[in-house]
């Protein structure tokens, strides 16, 4: 039987994200207009613009956090145009999202703070959440630190959890929101690294940042988010 409002058959299973003529909006300003933009698996694209030039925007709208407003917008398949409110949380389980203001649970460790989304996400049997647990620490080198509460890790340390929490879900789309924008040069070196190699295990990354050094020394394709245009920089 065919899902309402969801689409089934994709022709190329390798685009995740298909924007076409999709302007996007803070609050009911428009600031980018006509948007257009492919992502497929493996590819890593930079979003740079000021404060206020739509880049968060644009990611909201991937997750639904927003109205669509475009001629087109598919992402992991749902479509936003005609998405439903139960579709938008199935969507959002599908997507990696990381915040610059990191949003953990302070008032719980390592541990609780993944095994918490994981039982929000349907998950039960306490030896597969172990597991999960060991595995997304493991990726982002924070094995060691499981019993800690947020506070007694570092800025650094603190973002490479919100990573391991936005992989719990085995993600193929991460959405990363100034992932380096508090963080010192080697610790935005560590969070780059390790999107790095997400990208180079087949997942799709969209970073909006400040952070020109990290596109100076990981190139990928990059976005400008300036005066209402969206354009790629050559």
């Amino acid at each position: 039987m065919k899902k309402e409002n969801k689409i089934i058959e994709n022709i190329n299973s390798e685009v995740l994200v298909e924007l076409v003529n999709t302007n996007i909006n803070i609050q009911d300003r428009i600031v980018l207009q006509g948007v257009s933009l492919t992502l497929k698996k493996g590819d890593f694209i930079y979003l740079i613009g000021k404060t206020g030039s739509g880049k968060s925007s644009l990611l909201k709208t991937l997750y639904a956090d927003q109205p669509f407003n475009g001629d087109k917008g598919i992402v992991l398949g749902y479509d936003l145009k005609n998405i439903k409110p139960k579709q938008i949380q199935e969507l959002r389980r599908k997507i990696g999202i990381i915040f610059q203001d990191f949003q953990l649970l302070i008032d719980r460790n390592v541990e609780k703070n993944l095994e918490f989304v994981l039982k929000a996400t349907g998950w039960k049997d306490k030896n597969l959440i172990n597991d999960k647990i060991d595995e997304v620490l493991n990726m982002v080198g924070l094995r060691d630190v499981r019993k800690k509460m947020p506070h007694q890790l570092s800025g650094g340390e603190q973002q490479k959890l919100v990573i391991a929490r936005a992989l719990l879900n085995d993600p193929e789309l991460i959405l990363a929101d100034e992932p380096t924008g508090n963080l010192d040069l080697a610790s935005s070196k560590d969070i780059l690294d390790i999107l790095i190699k997400l990208k180079n295990n087949n997942r799709a990354i969209i970073m909006a940042t400040h952070d020109l050094l990290s596109i100076q020394s990981y190139p990928q394709k990059t976005f400008k988010c300036e005066d209402g245009v969206f354009a790629e920089m050559i």
